[in-house]
């Protein structure tokens, strides 16, 4: 029986992913009962060609998804489990996927993760040690040998053994904001670049926008990357909750919850409906060249044989008219190309010229703050040699001289909100810091769950990775926004001075380049 890895890289077919949602209780819960027998019935239809299964999906504590794993995979069927970064630290996801890999689960979608909502007591803390960028990359790093390190980042001589995962990853372009999308686009491609072999893109409803990201990727040298797209069975309470923005990143605009809410006064309740809009956002991923679509939102067989049975009885070409009636597009959203006015879909040979949505521009304080950056910490210059003199050379080196850590520390907190990490991204972020104003401390770009340029946690305003994007666009540096190397940050240096951190080479800049500067 061939692999997921073998499905997506050596046959042609379309394939067929599932999505089975965990459920909060043991294996004996009614509700685990009912998707154990309906991932059973799931392993005996050929249709399907694998189950994804969920990790702590919406923030909710649930079931470990290898539980009900476990008999999928033994039963022969592949099986994708999602491993998400908002409740285990690195030590953590190593663990984890050491446990998929001797269990024999060989497929993981790595990803950053809704932010929590609930848990035992309250609202559990959210972790987010690594983003999806820094999964991928440990992730990546395991199949090839992991090298273990100590504190310094010096090999330790000896390299664990090769783990065999083939890496999927998730994107999205359905957002608002040129802000919004085009670090999305950075960061699909510093995704694969760390090692994610196959993409699913984000529910959406826009079959420009679906398009538009299969031309960005062939424009890009990533044609070689399988892209699945991903079909959410509605209801009228999906719709309705997707509308509200209770699920991070999905837009439903008022058109379409309107749509859906009208067919639901149907004698069936929309069911024939939802069913066949399904089925025809699959035959627009299938005509656009998708390697397969993902199927959500289905609880039962016989849901996913009829979306599948009316996907087939569809002629070639009649998912271009549907690609025309499936535009449910937010006023004055952002494309990275041109429409084709014969498709309505993505020219990839024109790029757009219409102004995205209202956007700021670097002000005084971000000039000043990378001038003061490249006076200080650019390596070869008088003030940076100086600086790692005088650190190397004071009582304790991690933090430097005592004035200059005073100085360094009251600076910082009042500009920048600085939480003294010790391993400073100012200047990845466009100066801004992801530790004081990003819920999540992305540190590679940002996650899925924007709306609007908003962040999806209350209290945290815009997104600073649009915002950064406004700040290097304003000096046309846009498109080095992620042009660094993937940022971990280092725990170990927490407290300790990110100056002197930087100027001795122990941070995570040292990475981009050999920045240990010469002091003798």
């Amino acid at each position: 029986m061939q692999s997921l890895q073998e499905k997506l890289f050596q046959s042609s077919g379309f394939l067929i992913g599932t999505e089975l949602v965990s459920v909060r209780g043991g294996m004996h819960e009614r509700s685990a009962v009912k998707a154990r027998d309906f991932a059973n019935d799931l392993v005996h239809f050929p249709g399907v060609d694998w189950i994804s299964i969920t990790d702590n999906a919406g923030g909710n504590p649930q079931l470990a998804p290898t539980a009900l794993g476990k008999p999928i995979l033994y039963a022969g069927k592949e099986v994708v489990i999602h491993l998400t970064c908002k409740d285990l630290n690195r030590n953590g996801l190593e663990s984890e996927a050491w446990l998929l890999n001797s269990e024999g689960f060989h497929n993981i979608l790595a990803m950053t993760g809704d932010y929590p909502v609930a848990g035992n007591e309250g609202l559990a803390k959210p972790v987010f040690d690594i983003d999806s960028v820094g999964l991928i990359s440990m992730l990546n790093k395991m199949n090839q040998g992991l090298d273990p390190r100590d504190d310094h980042g010096n090999s330790k001589g000896r390299q664990l053994g090769e783990t065999q995962f083939c890496i999927g990853a998730v994107t999205t372009n359905f957002k608002l904001r040129e802000g919004e999308v085009m670090p999305q686009y950075f960061k699909l491609r510093k995704k694969v670049e760390c090692g994610a072999r196959f993409i699913i893109n984000q529910i959406g409803y826009d079959s420009r926008k679906i398009s538009e990201l299969r031309a960005y990727l062939d424009d890009h040298d990533l044609k070689h990357v399988p892209l699945i797209g991903n079909v959410y069975l509605f209801t009228p309470r999906v719709a309705q909750l997707f509308h509200d923005g209770r699920i991070p990143g999905v837009v439903v605009t008022k058109p379409l919850l309107d749509l859906c809410l009208g067919r639901a006064q149907s004698p069936d309740g929309g069911s024939a409906f939802f069913h066949e809009f399904a089925a025809k956002q699959i035959a627009i991923y299938r005509g656009l060249g998708y390697r397969g679509a993902y199927l959500g939102g289905v609880h039962n067989l016989p849901a996913i044989q009829r979306i599948l049975e009316i996907e087939k009885s569809f002629a070639p070409d009649d998912w271009k008219q549907f690609a025309r009636e499936i535009r449910f597009s937010q006023p004055g959203e952002y494309y990275y190309y041109a429409e084709n006015p014969t498709t309505g879909l993505a020219d990839a040979n024109r790029r757009e010229t219409v102004p995205s949505a209202a956007s700021t521009h670097a002000g005084a304080f971000y000039h000043l703050s990378r001038w003061s950056h490249d006076l200080a910490f650019s390596h070869g210059r008088a003030l940076a040699k100086l600086g790692a003199g005088l650190c190397v050379n004071s009582k304790d080196p991690k933090q430097g001289p005592k004035p200059l850590r005073l100085l360094e520390h009251a600076s910082k907190s009042v500009l920048f909100r600085c939480k003294d990490c010790g391993d400073c991204s100012l200047p990845d972020v466009a100066f801004l810091c992801p530790e004081s104003q990003c819920a999540k401390n992305q540190r590679n770009g940002p996650c899925g769950g924007t709306r609007e340029g908003r962040c999806e946690v209350d209290g945290f305003g815009d997104c600073i990775w649009l915002r950064a994007y406004e700040r290097l666009k304003s000096e046309g540096r846009e498109t080095q926004l992620l042009a660094h190397a993937p940022v971990v940050q280092n725990q170990g240096l927490r407290g300790t001075s990110a100056w002197a951190n930087f100027w001795l080479g122990r941070d995570h800049a040292a990475k981009n380049k050999s920045n240990k500067p010469k002091t003798g």
